[in-house]
């Protein structure tokens, strides 16, 4: 190639997604058992396109960037296809990760249970060292025997988030062995052993499916970046050694992108609201910047890595819909996939989706069909739906009800009037939603952004490359001293990405900093960018304020960023968007958008669709 090219890929569990900075988009079925095959036949496609500069494109050294978002971590979490490992933690806590926080996952659900530890208790190790909460030595450490045949050792030890020294000591000694060695205070380095010790298991235990897939990526382009939890992107050898980083991978794209196409369309107040094949994915954004979370729930284990606050539910268009032994009808969260899919694709399914229903319903032009599938078989869809005893019009009502559930959770249970918020609707399946949502929530206005089907992928490949930092602060009830550390760790995370710009431009990096605080006594944080923020934030969440009460400071954050070379103002919509007045539907190569009766669609100056409620 002639010219350095810039490629963002988005691998969900239906479609693979790519986008070239230039503004070609190739949109195919995923592979799910070799997901680097979707990619590289992608970068091919793409290549084709670009002529001569995307010569050798998903082949080796082909691309000269490819910003990659991917399910492979999260996949193998959620279907426990991790790796075989041990964990060495101090003598007396060894069931700490099996006795978790006693919280039921379901209080009314007397049958339900914790998802089994990711470590057998015959593999957590117990080392007779111990320090105390200021760091003194109580008891020399000891390196306990590891059993063979395991593929990973999680190390967490009592008070390493801030006194590393021992785990330290324990991963050189292990590591000397061959062992490959996860240490709590190079992947989490914050209070609560619980939730400290799960995040480092989920690292050890997800090394070994992702690594081969990760590195296997250096194949298809001279320089491979990995999209994180936190909408930044890193390095491949990176994201190999810390997949817990990658859970809200692709995910986080689609807010990067939304939360652009929400500002640029008068709306810095908003939900990004992304359906895909497989989930829907929520996330709220305010004043232009999407919530930040320090800790997700993932496979029902609390994950202590910065990320964005998206909220995901098994509803997307391959959910499958079913009569439970009630006779209520239930959708997802058990998806048809990209193989065999939705009966409408023809490839052999026979049970009824969200898809097969849209098709049933008029939503979804069946000569149009969908990327890589073309004519979509209406009858396969009508049957599958009349087999299972149920309606077209009842799949969407229960799909959408559960959507309007998921978009309540990030703004209402929040404090936040969704009446006062746009909705941004994307993912392939998303704009056809999206009105009823808005409509059962009062919201002002749909978004629809150009290429709003690969709008992840977008988001992926005009993303930073970024460093989060995180670490406990010793006494939680002093102030003094917060600003200089907070200042102190801004110049690390950005001195880490100091080079790190195009084709090794020397750049500087962006900084943002944020303090973890609560009232005394409180057992969780609200992360603020000052301790003055905390109150005024407190109110806004939780309705009440306390003043005169004590503020404890728990953590200090530092975010990092050098921004993308490949902004998403290059990504045009795929032909001209003309006003609608509904009831009317739009096929677009990546997406069909529904514009139900008494709505109305407006063309943007940036070419994204406002949709709102005609005068009545």
């Amino acid at each position: 190639m002639t010219a350095e090219v810039w490629v963002g890929v988005d691998t969900g569990g239906t479609f693979t997604d790519v986008v070239a900075a230039d503004g070609k988009v190739v949109k195919l079925p995923s592979t799910p058992d070799d997901p680097a095959f979707a990619v590289g036949e992608g970068l091919r496609r793409v290549g084709e396109g670009l002529g001569q500069a995307g010569e050798g494109l998903g082949q080796a050294g082909g691309a000269s960037v490819l910003a990659h978002g991917t399910t492979v971590a999260t996949n193998a979490l959620l279907e426990r296809r991790g790796g075989r490992i041990a964990l060495v933690t101090t003598e007396g806590f060894a069931d700490v990760i099996e006795i978790a926080r006693q919280v039921r996952p379901s209080l009314y659900d007397l049958w339900a249970d914790r998802p089994a530890p990711l470590v057998t208790r015959d593999l957590r190790l117990e080392s007779t060292g111990r320090l105390a909460a200021d760091g003194t030595e109580l008891a020399p450490l000891s390196v306990p025997a590891v059993p063979e045949g395991v593929d990973g050792v999680a190390i967490c030890l009592l008070h390493a988030d801030r006194y590393p020294d021992h785990e330290q000591v324990l991963a050189r000694a292990l590591a000397a062995g061959g062992l490959d060695v996860t240490c709590s205070s190079e992947v989490s380095p914050e209070f609560r052993e619980y939730e400290r010790m799960v995040t480092t298991a989920a690292n050890a235990y997800l090394r070994q499916p992702c690594r081969a897939y990760l590195l296997g990526l250096r194949q298809l382009a001279t320089d491979v970046l990995v999209m994180t939890s936190a909408a930044g992107l890193i390095p491949v050898a990176e994201a190999a050694e810390r997949p817990v980083a990658l859970l809200l991978s692709g995910p986080a794209g689609g807010v990067v992108a939304g939360s652009a196409a929400a500002v640029a369309a008068g709306y810095p107040d908003a939900v990004t609201f992304d359906m895909g094949g497989t989930s829907t994915d929520v996330c709220l954004i305010r004043g232009g910047r999407p919530e930040p979370a320090g800790q997700r729930m993932v496979a029902g284990f609390p994950i202590r890595m910065p990320s964005l606050d998206v909220h995901t539910i098994g509803a997307g268009g391959g959910s499958l819909a079913r009569l439970d032994p009630g006779g209520a009808l239930v959708v997802g969260p058990e998806s048809a996939g990209a193989a065999p899919g939705p009966a409408c694709y023809g490839r052999g399914g026979d049970r009824p989706t969200v898809t097969d229903a849209d098709v049933v319903a008029g939503r979804i032009p069946v000569e149009n069909g969908l990327p890589g599938l073309g004519r979509l078989d209406a009858r396969a869809a009508r049957d599958a739906i009349d087999r299972a005893g149920i309606t077209a019009e009842g799949i969407i009502a229960v799909v959408d009800q559960a959507m309007v559930q998921a978009i309540r959770n990030v703004t209402v249970a929040r404090g936040v009037d969704p009446r006062r918020l746009a909705l941004v609707a994307f993912g392939g399946a998303g704009p056809l939603h999206a009105c009823a949502l808005a409509g059962a929530l009062g919201m002002a206005a749909v978004v629809v952004p150009p290429r709003a089907g690969v709008l992840s992928a977008a988001g992926i490949l005009a993303s930073p490359r970024q460093v989060d930092l995180v670490r406990s602060w010793p006494d939680p009830g002093v102030h003094a001293g917060v600003d200089a550390a907070l200042d102190a760790l801004g110049r690390e995370a950005g001195a880490r990405l100091r080079g790190h710009g195009p084709a090794g431009i020397e750049v500087e990096a962006e900084v943002d900093v944020a303090v973890d605080c609560r009232y005394a006594g409180q057992s969780h944080e609200l992360t603020v960018p000052s301790v003055a923020g905390f109150e005024p934030e407190h109110e806004r969440r939780n309705g009440y304020a306390r003043p005169g009460t004590p503020i404890e400071v728990v953590a200090l954050r530092a975010v990092a960023r050098v921004a993308s070379p490949a902004p998403l103002a290059g990504l045009p919509p795929p032909f001209e968007r003309r006003p609608v007045t509904g009831p009317a539907v739009v096929a677009e190569p990546d997406c069909t958008v529904w514009v139900p009766e008494g709505w109305r669609a407006a063309v943007h100056d940036n070419g994204s669709w406002v949709l709102t409620r005609s005068p009545s």
